[in-house]
């Protein structure tokens, strides 16, 4: 009994020390932290996933511009975006990118379709066979299907050349611009002209117009009286043969009422454009014979001074390009000058050569970059806007067949099909139309002129070697006067 007492007086006194009582204010103090640390971590996992979770891919795949936000937080309607896929298959990137969305505003939802679950789901949106995480955004009746390979793109545009491809993301232009067409009443619509040998569009320029939501229609002049009434602009894309005269009047009454004009004309081999570039003489522009060259090494690409880097104008169309120092790139291109203009009519360079180009009057027959005789002394233009507030005509004319070309518009890093877009939108009024680049996912082009990539070569062969040469033997030389 003696002993008991005496074990438990012995406890008693343990737990009175002072290294008991610091224990024991440990322990509820550990038990409070846990306690407010899960907590703060049910809060938290409450929170929007934009508030929670960083962004720090290199190319910021799942961070959304300004552009989208505009988008989402001007919406009045309904916006749901079906997320097509299977149980375990869940892309991580567009798992998140989606969360962005769905926090950005109160009226677009996302929902999962499992395929297994719901196997038939997809076929009243496409025919295609649906890759796991396809998308379909929808707003009441109207909907638009996003593949999975309209995701995440391939470009073989090089392959054949270097054997690379070029890989990029564009989830978010495609969901932005399909949520924008989703609650769109009313859709620009663009009438492409056929009848005189024009190219197909380009991969680029088709979708650059689907993802600003501009609907093209073919025309034909020869088969109808007047222009339709619905056409916010008519365009004119790379034709091999020249317009006639009746079309060209056309076309010159159209604008007389106030209508837009989107040209991309370039040198033709056969045929001298003499009833289109008539078109260009009502506002005292003057296309030029043969192909522009340029003098200076500044101004043209990969050593070809036929392929030319112009510089930028002033205009609304090429304000945000040269903020970001963009290179246009504009092979094969025919000089247009700028006269006297009729009155009201305000005419704007978009881009431009230098006081040391000129036109090759021998076209593709050229045989020589140097200036002969009878060539024509530049600066020229290469691509102009026309406003005519008389009339509120407006027109873009490039005189390049090759500014959409897809190897180019690669190699411009996407800048050429940038000046595109914003002349098209410049013209049928659309100033505020949706503009998101694709991701890379593998690399994008740096577009240098000669002087740059002369300046690199000095730095890297001969400035840095030559630095670390005079610093050892700076470091030999101090060596040896200590010893």
């Amino acid at each position: 009994m003696n002993k008991l007492n005496h074990s438990m007086q012995k406890n008693k006194d343990a737990l009175n020390t002072r290294t008991a009582k610091v224990g024991g204010y440990s322990f509820i103090v550990t038990i409070v932290v846990l306690a407010i640390l899960i907590l703060i971590n049910v809060a938290v996992s409450k929170l929007p996933s934009t508030w929670t979770q960083f962004d720090i891919s290199a190319a910021q795949l799942y961070s959304v511009t300004s552009s989208t936000k505009a988008v989402a937080q001007n919406l009045d309607e309904e916006v749901t975006i079906y997320w097509i896929t299977q149980e375990g298959e869940e892309d991580t990137v567009i798992e998140k990118l989606l969360n962005v969305y769905d926090a950005l505003s109160d009226n677009i939802t996302v929902e999962k379709k499992n395929p297994d679950i719901y196997p038939t789901f997809a076929e009243q949106y496409t025919d295609e066979t649906v890759e796991n995480n396809s998308l379909v955004v929808e707003s009441g009746d109207t909907y638009r299907y996003i593949a999975y390979s309209d995701i995440y793109v391939s470009d073989y545009t090089d392959y054949y050349t270097t054997g690379s491809v070029a890989y990029s993301f564009d989830g978010e232009s495609e969901i932005t611009t399909a949520i924008d067409y989703v609650v769109s009443e009313d859709l620009p619509t663009i009438y492409v002209l056929t009848g005189h040998g024009e190219a197909d569009m380009s991969s680029t320029m088709t979708e650059s117009l689907e993802k600003a939501n501009i609907e093209t229609e073919e025309l034909s002049l020869l088969t109808v009286d007047e222009i339709p009434e619905d056409a916010d602009a008519i365009m004119i894309y790379c034709p091999t043969s020249d317009i006639s005269e009746e079309e060209a009047e056309m076309l010159l009454e159209y604008q007389e009422d106030g209508g837009c004009l989107f040209v991309i004309s370039g040198l033709q081999e056969d045929d001298e454009m003499e009833n289109l570039h008539s078109i260009l003489e009502n506002y005292g522009i003057t296309a030029e014979e043969g192909v522009v060259v340029e003098g200076s090494r500044d101004n043209y690409a990969f050593g070809y001074p036929y392929v030319l880097l112009p510089e930028l104008g002033d205009s609304d169309i090429t304000a945000e390009l040269s903020e970001s120092n963009n290179y246009i790139i504009a092979a094969i291109a025919q000089g247009l000058t700028i006269g006297s203009t009729p009155d009201d009519v305000t005419v704007t360079s978009l881009l431009d050569t230098t006081s040391e180009s000129f036109s090759k009057i021998d076209g593709y027959s050229l045989t020589t970059y140097d200036e002969e005789d009878g060539d024509i002394d530049g600066p020229f233009s290469v691509a102009v806007s026309v406003e005519d507030a008389g009339t509120g005509a407006m027109m873009v004319w490039i005189s390049t067949d090759y500014i959409m070309d897809d190897t180019y518009v690669s190699y411009s890093s996407g800048a050429n099909s940038d000046f595109v877009m914003n002349a098209v939108s410049w013209l049928i009024g659309e100033t505020d139309s949706i503009s998101i680049r694709s991701k890379s996912l593998s690399y994008s082009y740096l577009t240098i002129n000669t002087t740059q990539a002369n300046i690199i070569k000095v730095v890297l062969i001969v400035i840095i070697p030559l630095c670390y040469l005079l610093f050892g033997l700076e470091d030999v030389i101090r060596r040896r006067k200590k010893s």
